[in-house]
């Protein structure tokens, strides 16, 4: 129980850092540094592309030294670039900490789920993994609220004092991880060292979970659009909408989670998923007609957010089950390259359907979603068949961190 209250203060720590930063990093680049938007855009790509570039090696790193370890370091590193951007004043410079940033965080995501995965028996990790994300929720709505005074407030100390305190929040979930158990550091391990890069069924999980993942744009992006330009809701309807999400997957994401339980049970919670969600886009779509349209945005928010749960709890235990135990550094890595391959392209892909084609747009996009559902079970299938066909792996041979 210690270990996990440890994981899930660690999570809170990290979360509240980026609530506050996913709210107040445009405005603050844009206002206080004085970039443009196309600037920001840009620096802000370019440095999650990087990461998830970086996150395959960084996680071969955490199995090799041993996930505590890289963690610790790499939640450091993000305070870091985290406090760098209080000294940026040009844009090369903008884009370096953008870089800095987004490597640590894709390595240290990796790197926990490494660790999680050494200290967690499997038939738990995804109920674990839920409360996870249940606490992430929690620490993004009060990282938010500190964003939202500093917006309020408008002045460049009011920014700084909350970029100031999400780099203490990663400072503080660096020290609540040094207080973890070592897990064992692999020294030795069965094929080629970044083997996550050869194997081809466990990338097209991996695509099939990034396609599944471009509903996260939805609410941050395409709704707002959606009901300012095409229907009669007013526009609080946005928060309300963001409100019910965050509270729902706070209030349940853990009940939904304890139905699965192996890979069987996986892909169905994550075909379930698509239905859901393109019933969520057919009610979306409804919202662009007539006067009903603020209930046919809530239905389709409640909507939405149980495919969002559904998902979740099914893909983590497919991220995790189809790791070999000696490379789940890497291959968490891998699996992390998804939402943000999806919030790279998310926003293009949505709003060019959704926005430009309107009603055929949404079921388009639902389409997409429950297409992408049905096919995870047989690439599953596929991936688990390669493993049989590898045959038993030799123990590694493993030594553990120093404390």
């Amino acid at each position: 129980m210690t270990t996990r209250r440890n994981l899930t203060a660690a999570e809170l720590a990290n979360s509240i850092g980026d609530g506050a930063f996913l709210v107040t990093s445009a405005l603050y680049f844009a206002r206080i540094v004085g970039l443009s938007a196309p600037e920001i855009g840009f620096g802000l790509t370019l440095g999650w592309a990087v990461g998830a570039v970086a996150g395959v090696p960084l996680g071969h790193l955490a199995d090799r030294r041993g996930p505590r370890g890289v963690a610790i370091t790499l939640a450091a590193a993000t305070a870091v670039g985290v406090a760098s951007f209080l000294f940026v004043r040009s844009f090369a410079l903008f884009v370096l900490a953008a870089c800095l940033y987004g490597t640590a965080q894709t390595g240290q995501s990796a790197a926990r789920q490494a660790l999680l995965a050494g200290l967690v028996a499997p038939e738990e990790r995804t109920g674990v993994r839920a409360v996870l994300q249940s606490t992430r929720n929690g620490g993004l709505a009060i990282g938010a609220a500190l964003g939202g005074l500093a917006l309020h407030l408008g002045t460049r100390e009011a920014y700084l004092a909350v970029f100031a305190v999400d780099a203490v929040s990663f400072l503080a979930a660096a020290l609540v991880l040094s207080r973890l158990p070592a897990v064992a550091a692999v020294t030795r391990t069965h094929g080629p060292r970044l083997a996550v890069l050869r194997d081809r069924p466990y990338a097209v999980v991996t695509l099939i979970n990034t396609v599944m993942l471009l509903y996260m744009p939805l609410l941050s992006l395409v709704v707002p659009l959606w009901i300012a330009q095409r229907t009669t809701a007013p526009t609080w309807l946005v928060s309300a909408l963001l409100v019910l999400n965050t509270v729902s997957v706070l209030l349940l994401q853990v009940r939904v989670a304890r139905r699965v339980k192996g890979l069987a049970d996986a892909t169905r919670s994550v075909r379930l998923a698509g239905l859901i969600m393109l019933a969520a886009c057919a009610v979306f779509a409804l919202s662009g007609f007539g006067a009903w349209a603020w209930l046919f945005l809530l239905v389709a928010g409640g909507l939405q957010v149980a495919g969002e749960m559904l998902l979740s709890s099914g893909s983590w235990e497919i991220g995790f089950g189809l790791a070999p135990a000696d490379k789940q550094g890497q291959y968490q890595g891998f699996f992390g390259i998804a939402p943000a391959m999806a919030r790279m392209l998310g926003p293009a892909v949505l709003t060019t359907l959704i926005i430009g084609w309107g009603a055929a747009g949404w079921l388009i996009v639902g389409v997409i979603f429950v297409t992408a559902g049905a096919v995870m079970a047989p690439a599953v299938r596929w991936a688990e068949r390669t493993r049989l066909l590898e045959g038993p792996q030799p123990q590694a041979v493993a030594d553990h961190e120093n404390a």
